[in-house]
């Protein structure tokens, strides 16, 4: 079977809607509002769903990994916008260092966690 994909946009929660909003607009994603209970976050060719919709254990099982041209750089950015302070339940993990490449990890402010990582070459 082959598919012919143009993009995968995974749908996400949040625990706050408009707090989550924020916090996605003030990682870089430009926002599209679709509804009022619905928004698509762009960058680049790539974009998610946020959903005001909040299942806990679909929350605290949600992961999405986005692969960056430059990991250090996206840490050193993401540092400086300060958003733990900002947003209760955000967490910043530094990078890590594998085999397959390195990441760097979020948690947004209901509890999703992305893995920032860029493969080696």
């Amino acid at each position: 079977m082959e598919h012919k994909a143009i993009s995968i946009r995974p749908f996400i929660g949040a625990k706050n809607f408009e707090v989550s909003r924020n916090f996605y607009r003030d990682l870089g994603f430009e926002e599209h509002v679709l509804s009022a209970d619905m928004s698509v976050f762009i960058t680049g060719e790539l974009a998610f769903y946020l959903q005001q919709a909040y299942v806990k254990d679909w929350i605290d099982n949600s992961m999405i990994f986005l692969e960056v041209e430059d990991v250090d750089r996206f840490w050193n950015e993401v540092q400086t916008l300060n958003l733990p302070a900002k947003y209760e339940g955000v967490k910043l993990t530094p990078i890590r260092t594998y085999d397959w490449g390195k990441e760097c990890f979020v948690h947004d402010p209901s509890g999703i966690l992305w893995h920032i990582g860029q493969f080696s070459k």
